[in-house]
């Protein structure tokens, strides 16, 4: 495998540098450092990486090769981002983690190891927008950072777990010192939210098992809320789970289903933690027995295997291709429409003339729902017709073009185009219009897993009704739905003092020196680590502070320290031994920040005001809408607007309706819950839960 770098290394006559995956970022190797991540990420890239001879739109690069076995040697990049002539200077990550008043950083590196068909390839101009990577992580200079994808097998990669990757990422983070990583978890498997399932399980999500724990939920989800929830989905008693389904149509398949794994199992099964953890435990025993198993196969059976894929892979399966399409005409004669054709069938070829130009000019991807309608809005005025056939097109054909529609990465609706040959495939598609034409069977359900025949199918049964389709229990609903609104985790990366002959310290502007809306929020940058040597005086101190921030922030770029407010009376030649531990925080004071740079805050210059009934203060992600009265921003969900339908042309909070006048009926926001039913909920499942302790699942 040709990978960029080694030709790079070729034309310089230089003998790349190669490092094992395994134990690449180990303690000591290859490196060691002790400063703060500003420090640490220059010397992993003078002594760890080689210097690509390309750029990526103004941006440099640097290669590590990582040698995974004889045959596999992956490229980790970094990328290093100069904010003052980034197109996006901001971080979107930054404000939805809670991170938005941080100071703007000068510099953010990105550490991306690419898709495996990609590593013979140099990185594209677009390689910071694409979510196929098997790895990209971002972390700012200030040494706050993103995870912001891992794909492993199931993602793509022919060589590397996940699991692998996310070792590899974890040791990246801790030998350089990186001192906050956050992730959004959104990560699905076979169709189940892992942090749900993982989270009733073990406790904690997947990358709980690397120390990352809950920052802040969606949809005012507290802390408190997201542990509590987590204990009452996990603690429910599997012979109470039974006799809540006895009278439904799952009983007898929920019921073998326990008692198959409780047969197996050598300790007890109690809860629907334990039957969940021991499920996946022997999940991944038998992985790992069907690998010992066909790598101990004879070599007839692998000659037989690798034919019987050279057959499947020539089967034409055109047919299918086309299978689930219908002609747009076809669609829209059964259909009870206000319209008439012509105008729909106008509408339908305008939205595909926007998907062929976005096509030639992108050459891939597609248009989320909303571009889509602003590019269509050009020639048809009429939004309400656009809605109502953008809401009907999904696999229909119109003309010699295949629309579909999906969900992609970003878990935003897409709509793609494919070409059809209108000779080549003309018959086909006839064929395929006369099977649509036919009356359809009647369906027969699908029929329930055999229980022990495969584990994951268990699972998922019991995902689906234990933990989303509980009978008749709101305590469960809101439980689950608290888990699923709690995306946002972070690991943090506590300071440990080196035993060396040095002094370290968190040094911290004063929030004074800030503007009047910086003292009323409290921002003030976090403070950074500076290191001087045990014998350094007070003026010492005060330069290796202003370089920092210098070197760290943007609005920092003249700032002078003046003085240094936990010293007292001390005069700057005196010694810092022993006036100051090591490790303590340090305010210091001074002159030339920038207050009136537009890089100023991370979560950028718009002040929001986020103001929702579900008690959300700040932009956590999720789809808002802003009243065009007041400007306040609030859920769409928390408005009844669904995440399928389009944002209303204009909106009014209930609170600026009320003020024009009383309600004529109650709001259908409100949540009207007994005190009865919650106390019965509460001690449902034989847990002494508090009257308060269920108030706040619904807060």
């Amino acid at each position: 495998m040709s990978i960029p770098i080694l030709e790079t290394c070729r034309k310089r006559k230089r003998r790349p540098k190669l490092f094992g995956l395994h134990s690449f970022a180990e303690p000591g190797c290859p490196i060691n450092p002790i400063g703060p991540f500003r420090d640490n990420i220059r010397i992993f890239l003078k002594q760890c990486a080689e210097p690509e001879d390309y750029c990526v739109k103004g941006m440099p690069l640097w290669c590590t090769l990582l040698v995974r076995d004889k045959s596999c040697v992956v490229p980790l990049y970094t990328i290093e981002e100069g904010v003052n002539h980034s197109l996006n200077p901001f971080c979107d990550h930054c404000r939805c983690t809670g991170w938005g008043n941080h100071l703007v950083s000068k510099r953010k590196y990105h550490v991306v190891i690419p898709n495996d068909r990609d590593w013979n390839k140099p990185l594209e101009d677009n390689v910071l927008n694409i979510h196929s990577h098997l790895l990209h992580g971002l972390i700012h200079c200030n040494g706050f950072g993103h995870l912001l994808c891992i794909n492993g097998i199931e993602g793509g990669s022919k060589y590397l777990y996940g699991r692998e990757i996310m070792d590899l990422w974890d040791r990246i983070c801790e030998i350089l010192k990186a001192r906050k990583i956050s992730v959004e978890d959104a990560s699905k498997k076979h169709g189940m939210d892992l942090r749900l399932l993982h989270g009733v399980a073990y406790g904690h999500t997947w990358f709980g098992r690397w120390g990352y724990k809950f920052c802040r939920g969606s949809y005012g989800v507290s802390e408190e809320n997201y542990d509590r929830a987590i204990e009452i989905l996990s603690f429910q008693k599997l012979d109470k789970i039974i006799q809540d389904f006895s009278d439904r149509e799952q009983s007898r398949q929920i019921k073998c289903m326990v008692q198959h794994y409780r047969d197996l199992s050598e300790s007890q099964l109690v809860t629907i933690r334990d039957l969940f953890k021991f499920m996946l435990t022997i999940k991944s025993r038998s992985a790992l027995q069907k690998k010992l198993v066909a790598a101990t196969a004879a070599p007839s059976a692998s000659v037989q295997k690798n034919s019987i894929r050279i057959s499947f892979h020539k089967k034409d399966n055109s047919k299918e291709k086309y299978l689930r399409c219908k002609r747009f005409t076809s669609v829209i004669a059964h259909m009870d429409s206000r319209w008439p054709a012509k105008r729909l069938e106008f509408a339908a070829e305008v939205i595909v003339d926007a998907l062929k130009q976005h096509k030639s000019e992108v050459g891939h991807g597609g248009m989320t729902r909303q571009d889509l309608r602003d590019a269509a809005r050009m020639h048809i005025g009429d939004t309400g017709l656009l809605d109502y056939v953008l809401k009907s097109m999904n696999n229909v054909i119109v003309g010699c073009h295949i629309v579909r529609r999906g969900i992609n990465s970003a878990r935003v609706l897409e709509y793609t185009i494919d070409d059809v040959d209108p000779v080549k495939d003309l018959k086909l598609l006839e064929a395929t219009e006369e099977i649509h034409q036919k009356p359809l069977p009647d369906l027969l359900p699908a029929p329930a897993p055999v229980p022990g025949t495969d584990v994951y199918n268990d699972v998922v049964y019991l995902y689906n009704n234990t933990l989303l389709n509980y009978p008749e229990s709101e305590l469960l609903e809101l439980a689950t739905q608290a888990v699923l609104d709690s995306k946002h985790f972070v690991k943090d990366r506590p300071f440990r003092d080196e035993d060396d002959q040095l002094l370290r310290f968190f040094c911290q502007v004063m929030p004074g020196l800030f503007d009047a809306e910086n003292m009323a929020t409290g921002t003030s940058p976090a403070g950074e680590l500076v290191m001087v040597p045990l014998h350094a005086t007070v003026f010492d101190l005060k330069q290796a502070a202003e370089k920092a921030l210098r070197d760290t922030y943007c609005i920092m770029d003249k700032f002078v320290v003046t003085e240094v407010d936990n010293l007292g009376e001390m005069e700057d030649r005196d010694v810092l031994f022993g006036a100051l531990e090591s490790g303590a925080e340090i305010l210091v004071r001074g002159s030339g920040i920038d207050l009136d740079s537009n890089l100023k805050h991370e979560g950028g210059a718009d002040n929001w005001i986020v103001r929702c009934e579900c008690g959300a203060r700040d932009d956590d992600g999720e789809r808002m809408i802003a009243c065009d009265i007041c400007e306040v921003w609030q859920h769409t969900r928390c408005c009844g607007i669904e995440d399928s339908e389009a944002v209303p042309p204009l909106f009014v909070c209930p609170g600026c309706c009320t003020s024009f006048g009383p309600p004529m009926t109650n709001s259908p926001l409100e949540f009207q819950c007994s005190d009865d039913l919650l106390l019965d909920s509460a001690t449902m499942y034989g847990m002494d839960y508090e009257y308060d302790n269920c108030i706040g699942l619904l807060q």
